[in-house]
């Protein structure tokens, strides 16, 4: 039980900031809790908590905003705000539908943008779209603010670059150029209110019909969220024809690393994943269908 640990709730970043500059053992940070609160109702990790920071009424870290091409978004948004934001809306449509499709209303009204970041997951639905998107992770603490590419915060099973003193403040994502697609697709058991076998995201131009500015990322088939390069330099500035597909193929089941778990096995993720990358290019010449930006 968590009932000897102490608390400290924070109505402002310079509060949050003054704690962290202690660094105290065993810190757990609280933002929508969907989590945290799960794993505390299971008993899991109880015994590595010595100190929970709730940030949840911080509000400098809700907003979207969009300004100057570049669509911002602070780590306490929920999937709530997400959906609804016209800035989301405007330059990231996928954004706004992948968190229309995480779990219940009760989960997106609760979950956040940072959380679900924090939490590392590899499964996380919004985690191969920020790193797809080219999402910039701010991060900040009280020896300032620093930039991270968001394939680089997630260095191995649900551990992140965050230092001991620092949160994540936002995300920071290039709004789509004129001719610009970012697609997905998500692989479960359902369209919605479910967890990823497999998550495949693509951000990239077709002009003539060619692939350019190609960013390829994939969920559920390493320890990380993880970006796929062997697959966009299959792709980048190559025709959309049947051997660019087959190409794409196998250079991504050959880069990932999934593994069989009770949601699927390993053989099965690297498939799956390998026909939804070639389904995901097929789209790219033809006209946006949903869970996809132009």
């Amino acid at each position: 039980m968590l009932s000897c640990v102490p608390v400290t709730s924070v109505s402002s970043l310079a509060e949050a900031f003054a704690l962290l500059a202690d660094r105290p053992r065993g810190l757990r940070v609280l933002a929508g809790g969907t989590d945290f609160l799960a794993q505390v109702n299971a008993g899991v990790g109880l015994e590595r908590i010595g100190h929970v920071l709730d940030i949840s009424r911080v509000g400098e870290l809700r907003f979207t905003r969009l300004s100057g091409g570049l669509l911002a978004a602070g780590a306490l948004a929920t999937f709530t705000d997400l959906a609804r934001s016209a800035p989301v809306r405007q330059a990231l449509p996928a954004l706004a539908q992948v968190a229309r499709e995480i779990g219940a209303r009760a989960i997106q009204n609760r979950g956040t943008l940072g959380g679900n970041a924090c939490n590392a997951s590899p499964a996380g639905d919004t985690l191969p779209i920020l790193v797809a998107a080219g999402a910039t992770f701010v991060l900040g603490g009280p020896r300032g603010e620093r930039r991270l590419p968001a394939e680089e915060f997630f260095l191995a099973y649900r551990k992140t670059a965050l230092a001991a003193d620092e949160l994540l403040l936002r995300a920071e994502i290039p709004a789509l150029a004129p001719g610009e697609r970012l697609a997905y697709r998500k692989v479960g058991t359902r369209a919605a209110q479910s967890i990823a076998r497999a998550f495949v995201a693509v951000r990239a131009a077709a002009a003539g019909g060619r692939c350019s500015g190609v960013r390829i990322a994939a969920g559920c088939v390493a320890p990380v969220p993880m970006r796929c390069r062997a697959a966009e330099a299959a792709v980048e500035g190559r025709a959309l024809e049947p051997a660019l597909f087959e190409a794409a193929r196998g250079a991504i089941e050959g880069e990932i690393r999934p593994i069989t778990d009770l949601r699927a096995t390993a053989e099965w993720r690297r498939r799956v994943t390998g026909n939804v990358l070639v389904r995901l290019l097929e789209g790219l010449a033809g006209p946006p269908r949903s869970g996809e930006d132009s």
